[in-house]
C-alpha cells in the first residue's frame, strides 16, 4: 500500500509530501492541486503501460491522462536546470523514485541516467487498479463489449464505459473481499453484491443485463422494487444520471481484491445527499477490507459518511487520511500546500481550515444577519 507521495516541481507543487492511507480524501477549492495528485499516479501507470518505464521516462499523454508537454507539467517557478521528481513510499518501508529532466516541448520527459530498480509489481501498475474520472459515461441504451480491456485487463475504463460488460463477464464470480459482503444481497456473487450496494445508495433499484453478441453490444435496464413486486423495465436514459454514474464506483469496490488501488473523482456526482453520504460509508468499508481508495471530493455529505464510518467503527481513524489543499497568494506569488487533518475515533476532525467544507456555516451566517449587514 502507498503510504506517501512526494511531488517535486510537479505542476503547482515545488516540493510537497502527501500522506496516503487505505482511505484518502482530497479536498479543497478548485485549482488548489487535488487533481495533480491523481495525475502524478496516472502518469506513472500510463508510462509503464506504454513501455516508457522503467528506462525511457514519463509519458504525459495517453488513455488515462493528457497533460500536454513539459511546460505544462513542470512547476512554473522551476528553472531549466531543475528536475521533476515523483517519489512513492510504501507501507513495507520501500521507496521508489522517478526523476526526469525538464524539456518544455516534450511529451515524454526523459529519466535521469542511473539504476532503475523500481518495483512494478505494485498494484498501481497491474490489473488490480481502477481509475474513475469525474466525467463518467452517462445513461445509454447500450454499451460496447470491450473484450480486451475487460477480459485481459479487467478495466472498467476511466469513464466507466466498460462497467456493464464487466458485470456480464465477471458478475457470477464470488466477492473477492468477504468482509465487504452486503447482508441483504441474494448471494456472494459480484452482481448480487453490486445490486445490494446500489440499492443501499438508491433504494429499490435492480439490474437487468442482456448481451447481444451479434452486435457486440450489452444492454443495461433497471427495475425498481414496489413492495413484493417490481416495476417494468426502464432504460438508463429514462431514470436519470445518478444510477449510471454511481454504478462504476460500486462495481470497482465490490470487484476489487485486497491490495487493489482505486482512484475516484467526485463520487458524489448526480447523487442525492443521502446517496452521497452512503457512498462515503461504502468506500470506507472497502478501504477497511484492504483496498486502497483515493477520492477527490467537494461533498460534505461524502465526508460525513466517512466520519460516520469511523464513528461506527467500520474503519479505524488511522486508516483515514484527510488532505486539505490550499492555494494562497503571498507577495504576488501563488503557494500551494497540503494540510493534513486528523480524525479521531468519534469521527471528529481536529481543525477546520478556512475553505474546508465551511460554506454551509457562511451561508447560515448570511441568512441570520440583517440584510443591511450583508449589502
Amino acid at each position: 500500500m502507498i503510504r506517501r507521495l512526494r511531488l517535486k516541481n510537479f505542476k503547482c507543487f515545488e516540493d510537497q509530501p502527501i500522506d496516503l492511507r487505505p482511505l484518502t480524501v482530497l479536498s479543497g477549492v478548485n485549482g488548489a492541486g487535488k487533481s495533480s495528485v491523481f495525475q502524478a499516479l496516472l502518469v506513472l501507470r500510463q508510462s509503464y503501460l506504454q513501455s516508457f518505464l522503467p528506462s525511457r521516462g514519463l509519458a504525459l499523454n495517453g488513455d488515462l491522462v493528457q497533460i500536454g508537454t513539459g511546460k505544462d507539467v513542470v512547476n512554473q517557478n522551476a528553472s531549466k536546470d531543475d528536475l521533476l521528481e515523483v517519489h512513492l513510499e510504501f507501507d513495507t518501508g520501500a521507496t521508489d523514485s522517478w526523476v526526469c529532466r525538464y524539456a518544455p516541448e516534450a511529451e515524454v520527459l526523459g529519466r535521469m541516467a542511473g539504476e532503475n530498480s523500481e518495483d512494478y509489481s505494485h498494484n498501481l501498475f497491474t490489473s488490480d487498479f481502477q481509475y474513475l474520472a469525474a466525467e463518467r459515461v452517462g445513461p445509454k441504451p447500450a454499451f460496447e463489449m470491450a473484450d480486451y480491456a475487460v477480459r485481459n485487463l479487467r478495466q472498467l475504463g476511466s469513464r466507466g464505459q466498460n462497467t456493464v460488460y464487466f458485470l456480464a463477464v465477471y458478475g457470477k464470480e464470488n466477492l473477492p473481499c468477504a468482509s465487504l459482503a452486503h447482508p441483504d444481497a441474494r448471494s456472494t456473487q459480484v452482481t448480487a453484491q453490486v445490486e445490494a450496494w446500489l440499492e443501499y445508495l438508491i433504494p429499490g433499484v435492480r439490474l437487468v443485463i442482456d448481451e447481444f453478441r451479434d452486435m457486440d453490444l450489452v444492454r443495461l435496464q433497471f427495475q425498481f422494487a414496489e413492495g413484493r413486486d417490481t416495476s417494468n423495465l426502464f432504460r438508463p436514459t429514462n431514470v436519470g444520471f445518478g444510477i449510471t454514474y454511481a454504478l462504476p464506483i460500486v462495481v470497482a469496490a465490490v470487484a476489487a481484491k485486497p491490495g487493489s488501488v482505486l482512484l475516484i473523482e467526485n463520487p458524489e456526482a448526480h447523487l442525492h445527499p443521502r446517496g452521497q453520504s452512503r457512498i462515503g460509508m461504502m468506500l470506507a468499508k472497502a478501504a477497511a477490507c484492504g483496498i486502497q481508495v483515493l477520492i477527490e471530493t467537494h461533498s460534505d455529505h461524502v465526508l460525513n459518511g466517512i466520519r460516520l464510518a469511523v464513528h461506527d467503527r467500520i474503519i479505524c481513524p488511522n486508516q483515514v487520511a484527510i488532505n486539505f489543499f490550499e492555494r494562497r497568494v503571498i507577495q504576488d506569488r501563488a503557494h500551494h500546500t497540503v494540510v493534513p487533518l486528523k480524525i479521531d475515533s468519534t469521527g471528529r476532525i481536529d481543525h477546520w481550515p478556512e475553505g474546508f467544507f465551511d460554506e454551509w456555516d457562511h451561508m447560515l451566517d448570511g441568512l441570520l444577519a440583517p440584510p443591511s449587514e450583508r449589502s
